[in-house]
């Protein structure tokens, strides 16, 4: 399959998935993550001021292997409502932290040779989730803003970027089947 970009993204097939939202992550130990995905609680302090949220320290936590003088950090605001997906990377990770505002992030393993292909994870992440979220190589990954307030997301990366690398599928892929309608749960 070649949805976007050069001869790498050939490893990624799209599966076909029943209508829903996958397993939703709640916990870093959760045994639904799909593999190499990682989540951890970014630390937060805060005062009568407002807070203090730590993104990432490089060479420590999620992104301990990312290395020097390749890694890059971004950031992308997005409104209410906004889906963004999705995209997906064969040889680039991406360590997500919601700063603002709150997403649904959907995530799916596109890697055929996978233990955990075809699953599907939604994790929450924002003002009031703040955690770290570790998204390898060929899963596909995007997000929904939830809420009333526009969301910014800063990404950290392991390698600058390339379009060449990068694959797109639409945000109601067929095979992905996610259901980005309110669950009301």
């Amino acid at each position: 399959m070649s949805e976007g970009g050069g001869s790498a993204l050939r490893e990624i097939q799209t599966p076909q998935c029943e209508r829903g939202i996958g397993e939703v992550i709640g916990s870093p130990e959760s045994a639904d993550l799909i593999e190499g995905v990682r989540l951890e609680k970014a630390a937060l302090w805060s005062d009568d001021r407002g807070y203090f949220l730590e993104l990432a320290r490089l060479g420590e936590g999620l992104t301990s292997a990312y290395p020097h003088g390749t890694t890059q950090i971004s950031g992308s605001l997005s409104y209410p409502g906004t889906i963004k997906a999705f995209h997906y990377h064969c040889r680039q990770s991406d360590c997500w932290v919601a700063v603002a505002g709150m997403l649904q992030a959907a995530l799916v393993d596109l890697r055929a040779g996978s233990a955990t292909f075809g699953r599907r994870n939604t994790v929450y992440l924002g003002a009031l989730r703040p955690s770290r979220l570790l998204i390898p190589p060929g899963v596909a990954h995007g997000y929904k803003v939830i809420g009333t307030e526009a969301a910014v997301l800063v990404y950290v990366t392991d390698r600058f970027y390339d379009p060449e690398d990068e694959g797109r599928l639409p945000y109601d892929h067929p095979g992905i089947n996610y259901d980005w309608e309110m669950q009301h749960k």
